[in-house]
């Protein structure tokens, strides 16, 4: 076990085009954590509405920023990435935000356990426009399995768990090199889907039991409507990496029939004692109160 008081250097890559209503409760979210070996940069495609005034006036806290055109969100994320060193690496847009403590807590959990590679929140948060947390949804299993039967696929198929949060998610710079050191500047929606099919062929996602962050629901997101393209995007890369979804694809009547099936036999597994296994941290209670990894 390595020294817990280590804090190893989490990087941070937030894209942005025109998202000047958000961007700096985005940037402010990121700083205001006083995290002490920070890099964050902030990679803007050439706002036309004051996004690149408001990350100029943070420039002396950024590790690095820049406005002009580039190839979209996911290139701007590759770019941002190349300019980073920290051995935690996460991702987030500019019209979403973290929890107050949440890069002390990331910094703390992957200096304490060398052997995560990665992980996520159980506890999952919506803002709304003007940054309220109007949900928070537990999901309490992630798992290999799981993840290539389709269960964390999003979506409109009832039998699906939950999606992995990518506002929520943070993973060793190791493994993003084995997994090809980069997201897929190919896809339109769902890249993060694809690479967390990368990284579930390297290692296991642990969960967390503490919330970490957001995603903000408004209006004049890019994924606002676009639900069928992420899921038909996610569905590809899932099958181009071995995923074996329940059905066949296109089928929503036999996704269903396998939901109702998965539903009934985590039901009398439950019974009989049995549960998915899955790796997951949660604080230990108790004086001092630590981090403890635990099997489920």
């Amino acid at each position: 076990m390595t020294n817990p008081t280590r804090t190893p250097r989490i990087s941070i890559v937030t894209p942005c085009l025109n998202q000047a209503r958000f961007l700096e409760s985005c940037i402010r979210s990121v700083l205001d954590q006083g995290y002490p070996d920070l890099e964050y940069i902030v990679i803007d495609g050439g706002s036309t509405d004051g996004s690149a005034q408001i990350a100029e006036r943070y420039a002396h806290r950024l590790h690095y920023w820049r406005s002009e055109p580039d190839g979209g969100q996911y290139a701007a994320i590759n770019a941002g990435f190349a300019r980073s060193s920290g051995e935690i690496m996460a991702w987030l847009n500019a019209d979403d935000q973290y929890m107050p403590w949440t890069l002390s807590v990331v910094g703390e959990v992957f200096a304490r356990f060398p052997d995560i590679e990665w992980l996520t929140s159980q506890y999952q948060v919506i803002w709304d426009e003007r940054g309220r947390a109007v949900h928070c949804g537990y999901h309490p299993r992630f798992s290999r399995r799981a993840f290539f039967r389709g269960m964390h696929l999003p979506g409109n198929i009832r039998y699906h768990r939950a999606g992995i949060q990518q506002e929520s998610t943070f993973w060793r710079r190791a493994l993003w090199d084995r997994a090809g050191g980069g997201v897929d500047e190919r896809l339109s929606f769902a890249a993060d889907f694809e690479l967390w099919a990368r990284f579930y062929q390297h290692a296991e996602l642990f969960g967390l039991s503490t919330p970490l962050g957001g995603f903000r629901r408004h209006a004049d997101q890019k994924t606002a409507g676009s639900g069928r393209a992420y899921h038909d995007e996610a569905m590809a890369a899932l099958l181009r990496h071995g995923g074996r979804p329940f059905g066949p694809v296109g089928s929503a009547v036999r996704y269903r029939l396998a939901g109702v099936a998965s539903a009934a036999r985590r039901v009398m597994n439950f019974v009989r004692g049995r549960r998915e296994p899955g790796e997951y941290v949660r604080w230990t209670r108790g004086r001092p109160g630590r981090w403890s990894v635990r099997r489920m």
